[in-house]
Formats: structure tokens, C-alpha cells, sequence
């Protein structure tokens, strides 16, 4: 069974952002790493994207930056994208649909993880 573990790790890019007018820009890195016994190949994301106010903005879509990687037992796969709120803190979660070498799809939540702009919140 694949076992997919998640790891995510967030920069504020503070030279695209403008805060005059409500742009801060974010870079996530995410890992993906098959830490079961089988193969596993990511299908389709899915994320929910929250800022300060309690705006929400799903995102959907085929793989991730383009690519559906396969995952044998013991392997990562890394990638990073981006995202802009109109407020300097927000939350990011969702999940990603994996299939395994039987055919059957799974899901792999995203853990909820925090977008702040440094310097910004008070």
C-alpha cells in the first residue's frame, strides 16, 4: 500500500508583493515522498486558499506544475509554485488524488499551513 507523505515549506517574495495594493505574493515548496510499499502516481490537486478576511479561492487541476509523477516506494518528489493573497497572512490546505498500481484512487490531505507576510502583521 502507498503511503504519501507531505512536506511543505512557504517564502514570502517580498519583491513581487506591493502592499499599496493588496499584493502579497507567496512561493510553497512542496515534497512529496512514497514512504509505503507500492507505487503510487498523482491524478489531480486541489487546494483552498484562505486569506485574513475569510475569502476562499479553490483551485483544481490535473497533476502538479504540469507533471504527474509516479512515486515507487521510497521515493520524493519535489516542486514549488506559488500563490497571492490580498491580505499579509493566510492559510493554504486541500488535498491530492493518487492512484495506486491496482487502479484504485486515494486521497492525500494536504495539512493546512500558514502564508505571512514578515514584517506585515501585527
Amino acid at each position: 500500500m502507498p503511503t504519501i507523505e507531505v512536506n511543505t515549506a512557504v517564502h514570502y517574495l517580498e519583491g513581487q508583493s506591493a502592499a499599496s495594493e493588496q499584493r502579497y505574493v507567496f512561493a510553497y515548496r512542496i515534497t512529496l515522498r512514497n514512504a509505503g510499499s507500492a507505487s503510487a502516481q498523482l491524478l489531480s490537486r486541489h487546494w483552498v486558499i484562505t486569506d485574513a478576511t475569510g475569502a476562499v479561492e479553490e483551485v483544481r487541476g490535473e497533476g502538479v506544475i504540469g507533471e504527474q509523477p509516479l512515486l515507487n516506494p521510497g521515493e520524493e518528489f519535489e516542486y514549488t509554485s506559488g500563490t497571492m493573497l490580498k491580505t499579509p497572512v493566510g492559510t493554504m490546505q486541500g488535498e491530492y488524488t493518487f492512484v495506486d498500481d491496482h487502479g484504485q484512487n486515494f486521497e492525500v490531505p494536504i495539512p493546512v499551513f500558514l502564508l505571512s507576510a514578515p514584517n506585515l502583521v501585527h
